[in-house]
C-alpha cells in the first residue's frame, strides 16, 4: 500500500528532525558517523523505526546500538517539541548496513572487471535503444 500524503511528510519531518538530534546530542568518537537512512511510521503514527547509516570502527559499531536506544527517549521528547503531532511517535532505532551492502556489491563487479578485462564496459548512453514505437504507445 502506498503511503499517503500525511505519513511522507511526517516521515520526512521526523528523519530531518532525528537527524539534527542525533547531530546534536552524540559524539562522532563515541558512536562513529551516524545518518539517518529512513524513517519507517506505523499507519497510526504511533511507533517509528529509524534506519541509521553508520560509519566508524569496531568497537564503535558494537556501541552504537545501545548508545542509541539509551538516547531513544530523549530524541523522542526533543522531536516531540519540534514537530506537533497529537502523538509523538515512539522510536526504534535500527542499524541499516544497506550502505555497506552497496559498497560490498561495487567492490565485487570491480574484481570481476580486473578478472576479466576483454569484456568492456558499455556506459548506459551508449546502449543500444529498443525501436520506436515497440512499446505499444497505443496509437494505431
Amino acid at each position: 500500500m502506498q503511503p499517503n500524503r500525511r505519513t511522507a511528510r511526517v516521515r520526512e519531518l521526523l528523519k530531518h528532525e532525528i537527524a539534527e538530534c542525533l547531530r546534536q546530542q552524540l559524539s562522532i568518537e563515541e558512536v562513529g558517523l551516524l545518518t539517518v537512512n529512513d524513517v519507517g511510521i506505523a499507519s497510526d503514527l504511533r511507533s517509528a523505526t529509524v534506519f541509521v547509516g553508520f560509519v566508524g570502527t569496531a568497537a564503535q559499531k558494537k556501541k552504537a546500538p545501545s548508545v542509541l536506544a539509551s538516547v531513544a527517549g530523549r530524541i523522542q521528547s526533543i522531536v516531540g517539541g519540534a514537530i506537533r503531532l497529537k502523538f509523538t511517535p515512539e522510536l526504534r532505532f535500527q542499524l541499516d548496513d544497506s550502505i555497506e551492502q552497496g559498497s560490498r556489491v561495487v567492490a565485487l563487479l570491480d574484481a570481476l572487471e580486473i578478472q576479466n578485462p576483454t569484456i568492456p564496459a558499455v556506459p548506459p548512453a551508449k546502449l543500444p535503444l529498443p525501436p520506436r514505437g515497440s512499446r505499444g504507445s497505443g496509437r494505431a
